[in-house]
């Protein structure tokens, strides 16, 4: 029992993070986010790594965009009004690769909102919160063992794609307590920012690999010298104006992503076989959706369940692809319906896509989304 813990969402994401090499922590106390602070607070100088609380959130995001280009592994924690603060140096990541990774365990909203109580509103502004065309990478978890295993992940994403990745919980997630499986080190699968093989002297910040489309990583300190700036830059990452320049560093953000995306994309189905109506449910409410699918089952009712593990990108091809037939697409948020716009974007005509809406801080009860099954079976 000694590889098998009992913990709160939030604590499970912390630890993931430390399993998958995270070594500096730079964040503010925000509920309902706060004990992925306070593990890391305790547990990285055990390890040799740095915990620092900021003046604010936007002093956190900052603090680990500097502590990644000095070549650590970095993580910050917030909810709602924090991720609101982080995006303008949310941007500044993306434009000058820097890997980080960016936990939100969503609340109610907008401004301070509903500081103790869950919501799914921030699906959105993950996508598109700050400003300009880049490529984003999202996970929602639905479990205390995917907080730990997404953390991972996301961990090697940053560090693979050279850019922020983005956990998307929400209170319910992140304080609801399970048993999880711990992974032994030796037996899960890294992922370490590529490093230059070129001599400092030869060195061309971001020239991309051809393959990937990702260039190599120096760090600060290791001689080799590098410009970092929010400007959009040429190869050698000084501001450029032009025109072939500025194309050819916004089409690599964008495909370097792209070109892998199947390999990022993540999702779960059940029943979707067949299915004459598909519910279509992230996070916390994944569980009540999954329930009161199995429930319709029970009842005779051809009901099938869809689950995006990767927010974005979204899996939509998959969901086209698997809920193709169905008269009913059903789409339960804690939000005045974000993600049912994407979904209605992939379906288009061939399904009606129904929204399903709560916004008390609450979470649905499956029979709340089955009475809705047996309404439009």
């Amino acid at each position: 029992m000694s590889d098998v813990a009992f913990w709160q969402g939030n604590t499970a994401l912390a630890h993931g993070a430390l399993l998958a090499g995270c070594n500096f922590f730079g964040g503010y106390p925000i509920t309902p986010s706060t004990e992925i602070a306070e593990v890391m607070a305790e547990e990285l100088p055990k390890i040799g790594g740095k915990f620092i609380q900021m003046e604010d959130e936007i002093g956190g995001i900052a603090a680990i965009i500097g502590a990644s280009i000095a070549g650590a592994k970095t993580l910050t924690a917030t909810s709602g009004p924090g991720f609101s603060l982080k995006q303008e140096n949310l941007g500044l990541a993306y434009i000058a690769e820097i890997p980080i990774v960016v936990v939100d365990v969503m609340r109610g909203g907008p401004s301070t909102g509903l500081p103790t109580k869950t919501a799914q509103q921030d699906v959105m502004q993950a996508r598109w919160g700050t400003h300009g065309d880049h490529a984003t990478i999202c996970y929602s978890p639905s479990s205390v063992q995917e907080c730990y295993d997404l953390a991972v992940k996301a961990f090697n994403m940053a560090e693979r794609f050279r850019q922020p990745v983005l956990i998307l919980s929400d209170e319910v997630v992140g304080h609801m307590r399970e048993k999880v499986a711990k992974r032994s080190p030796d037996k899960v699968n890294i992922v370490n920012r590529a490093r230059p093989s070129a001599p400092p002297e030869r060195f061309t910040p971001y020239e991309a690999n051809p393959v990937t489309g990702v260039p190599a990583m120096a760090s600060f300190g290791d001689g080799y010298t590098w410009h970092v700036t929010g400007l959009t830059t040429n190869d050698w990452g000084f501001p450029t104006n032009n025109p072939p320049e500025i194309e050819k560093k916004m089409l690599r953000l964008m495909s370097k992503v792209e070109r892998a995306r199947n390999e990022i994309v993540e999702y779960e189905a059940e029943y979707m076989d067949g299915a004459g109506i598909v519910v279509t449910a992230y996070g916390s409410v994944g569980r009540s959706a999954l329930r009161a699918v199995r429930d319709a089952r029970k009842k005779g009712i051809a009901a099938g369940f869809f689950r995006p593990i990767t927010l974005w990108p979204f899996p939509g091809e998959e969901l086209a692809r698997l809920a193709l037939g169905a008269k009913t697409v059903l789409v339960p948020e804690l939000n005045c319906g974000q993600m049912v716009l994407e979904v209605e974007r992939v379906m288009g005509r061939r399904s009606e896509v129904r929204g399903m809406n709560l916004l008390n801080g609450e979470l649905f009860k499956p029979s709340e989304i089955g009475r809705v099954i047996e309404e439009v079976a």
